[in-house]
């Protein structure tokens, strides 16, 4: 397996466990401090208003995160390889981890690999990301695993499907958000709006990250589909990623922006009508 351990230093590997903004160390280089700080602060607000709208019992972590990357077969092994490699770094990132550790309440964090009709395979099952090393942790368990499958076409509904049945035995959180990584359009099987009709997603935020790979005729439209069949909820939005090769860099920006107080802070009221969530 590979060893991650290095990686994390610096925001993840200093910050503190205790309550508000004061729990800052010196041990943060100044900027990522005042950032981590500042993020703090608001997230304490966050989650305060939060506990009014929802039931206490709910409040085990801020955000579920469910992955799904693309596995099909327009991906080759070294794609695949790019976009493992691309995930470990952007969850290693130390913007990213800042964002992992910004409030004190946790993210739970769950990743899938999807393809076929039948074939998704979990890479990590729900585990709160609540310390530095289980966030290390998360990301060797993403280094040391391999591709379940390659010769598979590409079934987002039925992926879909599969991250709506991961949600329902996820932790209670405030929200949850799937996203949807892949370098090309349904083609077999349900589409992603009979997902949506089938499975509960009420509450839940779908995001994208396109590869925009454009390697087959479907591709070219890849953009436009996920602006209007795949992404869903408040705040949705997609990522794009030029190729592979930007894979990482498309990532990491991906989950700044998900763990963010702006994208988690919408709260979806129990007496709200489920068509308002997207």
């Amino acid at each position: 397996m590979i060893s991650l351990r290095h990686t994390v230093t610096g925001a993840a590997a200093s910050t503190s466990a205790s309550t508000g903004a004061s729990t800052c160390t010196n041990n943060f280089t100044a900027a990522t401090g005042r950032f981590v700080c500042g993020l703090r602060a608001k997230f304490a607000l966050m989650v305060m208003f939060s506990l009014c709208a929802l039931p206490a019992h709910a409040i085990e972590c801020r955000l579920a995160l469910l992955l799904a990357i693309d596995v099909s077969s327009s991906v080759d092994k070294t794609e695949d390889q790019l976009q493992r490699g691309g995930l470990v770094a952007a969850l290693t990132a130390p913007e990213v981890t800042a964002a992992f550790f910004a409030s004190d309440t946790p993210v739970a964090l769950a990743i899938y690999e999807w393809s076929g009709r039948y074939n998704q395979e979990i890479i990590l099952d729900w585990i709160l990301i609540n310390s530095p090393a289980k966030l290390l942790g998360a990301a060797e368990v993403v280094a040391a695993s391999t591709r379940s499958h390659n010769d598979f076409p590409t079934a987002m509904g039925y992926a879909l499907g599969y991250g709506a049945g991961m949600f329902e035995r996820a932790p209670n959180c405030l929200h949850q958000t799937l996203d949807m990584a892949g370098d090309g359009q349904n083609n077999e099987g349900f589409p992603p709006s009979s997902a949506y009709s089938a499975f509960p997603f009420y509450g839940v935020t779908v995001n994208g990250l396109v590869v925009n790979a454009a390697d087959f005729e479907a591709e070219t439209e890849l953009i436009p589909f996920y602006l209007n069949e795949v992404i869903r909820g408040p705040g949705a939005f997609i990522e794009i990623a030029q190729g592979f090769e930007d894979y990482e860099r498309a990532m990491r920006r991906k989950l700044e922006r998900e763990l963010s107080l702006r994208f988690i802070g919408t709260i979806i009221h129990p007496n709200s009508n489920p068509k308002d969530a997207g």
